[in-house]
């Protein structure tokens, strides 16, 4: 429990009702900032801790220690408030289903020290903690076959692991991961991947890759967009079960 938090709402004579009333969430979001891990979203906590007369880092140490890229961190704290993501990936393995030597993977070719390769990859790694939890958004992972059939610089250790951890995050309640198979001809996945967030409060946000710096989206019309995709999407991928005995049978083709 964070029990600095839970000692400055009773000295300012606050409850997470009344919290949220103030900033504009559902209750049962307010009651969730007391457990372990669980930071508001930023203008929210910026918000609470003006309201209890603290300061952020004071409420919520871990801000200071995050590992993320600042540009990343919105995201990161819409991930951990989620109810439900549903993510589709044409070229990756999605970051919440990466094993450690395949994160490593994906960052190879980029300019950065030993440290700050240390770093992004811890941070990675420690989302994935949210589908471990009690109570684990439901997330529904979309990926195109060629993901499990392409090489990681050769490594086929490296892709027979991945594979097979993604066959056992697939087994997990909360998780269910499709795969759209390789015959599947042009489809609107191609033109590259996104997440769509669905928030306790009911609000929905979405997360859109790219090249360059990715792009949070909350605007109706465009999520309405991104909604229409993943119906067309994952109706041509495979059903779960039938998922993860492809998953499977790539995790024993890398061997």
């Amino acid at each position: 429990m964070n029990h600095v938090l839970i000692a400055a709402m009773a000295e300012a004579g606050e409850t997470a009702e009344s919290l949220a009333g103030q900033v504009g969430v559902d209750p049962k979001t307010a009651q969730r900032w007391v457990n372990p891990g669980r930071i508001p979203q930023p203008r929210h906590r910026s918000r609470v801790a003006a309201l209890l007369g603290r300061d952020v880092g004071d409420l919520w140490p871990d801000v200071l220690k995050r590992r993320e890229p600042v540009w990343f961190r919105p995201w990161a704290d819409i991930e951990r408030e989620s109810v439900a993501l549903r993510a589709y990936q044409l070229s990756w393995v999605p970051g919440l289903l990466q094993t450690e030597a395949y994160a490593r993977a994906t960052l190879a070719d980029e300019p950065l020290a030993a440290e700050e390769l240390d770093a992004l990859v811890a941070a990675r790694l420690s989302r994935q903690a949210i589908l471990r939890r009690t109570r684990p958004p439901l997330l529904i992972a979309v990926i195109d076959e060629a993901v499990l059939r392409r090489s990681a610089y050769g490594d086929r250790d490296l892709m027979r692991e991945q594979c097979a951890y993604l066959a056992e995050c697939a087994g997990l309640p909360s998780v269910h991961v499709h795969v759209v198979p390789a015959d599947v001809g042009m489809y609107p996945g191609l033109g590259g991947p996104f997440t769509i967030a669905e928030l306790a409060e009911g609000g929905r946000v979405a997360h859109v890759d790219s090249q360059a710096q990715a792009q949070i989206i909350e605007q109706p019309s465009e999520i309405a967009t991104l909604d229409r995709r993943w119906e067309i999407i994952r109706g041509q991928a495979l059903p779960r079960g039938r998922s993860r005995g492809l998953l499977k049978e790539a995790a024993e083709a890398w061997t």
